[in-house]
């Protein structure tokens, strides 16, 4: 743990040395596919708390301390359980940390997690923020989880969010985006506005999809079980949505919508990518609850070219007109510590490798 670690976000080898070096511990051993090519999954214990709130520990207590003091019943997860929708959930995680002081944390959904429109965030000990781990962090690791459209199945193991490791400040510069946009060309169609990260317009032509241009999701389902792939109809969860001609969207607050970038995005092996929400001020709606991009997405040695990005729509108190092509995003790039032994893609068989308009790995294919 004494030993000096490279700045840059953590690509898979590191991660596993961190684990090796004691830094990650974890209840077992990990899963075969757990560690991804810059993160790490996440994986649910035995028991889900239902509480009467979301909360932060605040400097002076741990989340154990909150959670008896707002929970309303223990589930145990061990065979299995169904969280409901509209409800709170707090579930101690099989890893924890302990961290190296040069060391932090952050996390998200995983996309699959965000494209159920399953609400979660990682919690730890005296924290004032959520998703971020300080550097030097030592403490348990608790996931916060609501479902908001589906429920949904889950037992321990259950993996629904990714945690990046980092060493210094890693995101890239205004001018360090424009060079890397110059030499590796990172996003390709639309008007390729590169500054501080690349910005991301949204697909309401559907041109090459017969003109889907995305799906809102539908009330009163089943329950979806999280871990089974390729196991559900689109029809009996979602309604397509196809476009008139006019390239517009009408968001309604009460809806949650899977919708696509217009342009195809590159994250080079050398970097990865966080999605972050464009200014607020252009418009009263929230995209993306799975901010990570792998180094290798939409790489074209990793199978990747063309790769989309599927964004997860809801607006947030009054309908609102979207336009084709409309800014709703921003990519950020990030600098790895070093090169990675891996890549996302179809080598490591990547859920979402050179997607267009895809929903989770849940559903079997649809031919709109």
């Amino acid at each position: 743990m004494s030993e000096a670690w490279p700045q840059g976000v953590f690509p898979a080898r590191l991660i596993e040395k961190l684990h090796e070096a004691g830094a990650i511990a974890a209840a077992r051993p990990f899963d075969p596919d757990q560690v991804q090519p810059a993160s790490l999954d996440l994986r649910l214990g035995r028991t889900a708390y239902r509480v009467r709130s979301s909360f932060l520990p605040g400097p002076a207590r741990s989340v154990a301390e909150r959670i008896e003091a707002l929970k309303l019943h223990e589930i145990d997860l061990s065979a299995g359980a169904v969280l409901e929708r509209g409800c709170v959930y707090l579930v101690p995680l099989e890893e924890s940390l302990v961290l190296p002081a040069e060391v932090s944390a952050s996390a998200n959904p995983k996309s699959s997690t965000g494209r159920l429109d399953v609400f979660t965030r990682v919690i730890g000990d005296r924290a004032r923020g959520f998703d971020q781990l300080p550097a030097g962090y030592q403490g348990p690791l608790y996931l916060e989880i609501s479902p908001r459209t589906f429920p949904v199945l889950v037992r321990t193991g259950s993996r629904l969010s990714q945690m990046r490791f980092r060493c210094g400040d890693t995101r890239l510069s205004a001018e360090a985006h424009r060079a890397l946009h110059a030499s590796d060309r990172l996003v390709i169609g639309g008007d390729q506005k590169v500054d501080e990260g690349v910005a991301l317009s949204i697909d309401l032509l559907g041109e090459g999809r017969n003109g889907l241009i995305g799906f809102r999701s539908k009330r009163h389902t089943a329950v979806i079980d999280v871990d089974r792939k390729a196991a559900l109809d689109v029809l009996d969860f979602w309604e397509p949505l196809h476009s008139r001609g006019q390239g517009e969207l009408i968001l309604d607050p009460d809806e949650f919508y899977i919708l696509v970038s217009l342009e195809a995005v590159h994250v080079p092996p050398t970097h990865a990518a966080e999605m972050v929400p464009f200014d607020p001020l252009v418009g009263e709606f929230r995209v993306h609850y799975a901010g990570f991009f792998d180094p290798g997405f939409g790489h074209s040695a990793a199978g990747g070219t063309g790769s989309r990005a599927v964004l997860e729509v809801r607006s947030r108190e009054v309908p609102f007109l979207l336009g084709h092509g409309q800014i709703i995003g921003r990519l950020i790039y990030e600098q790895l510590a070093e090169t990675p032994d891996r890549l996302y893609g179809a080598d490591l068989g990547s859920n979402y490798q050179a997607q267009t308009l895809k929903l989770s790995k849940h559903f079997r294919p649809f031919e709109g």
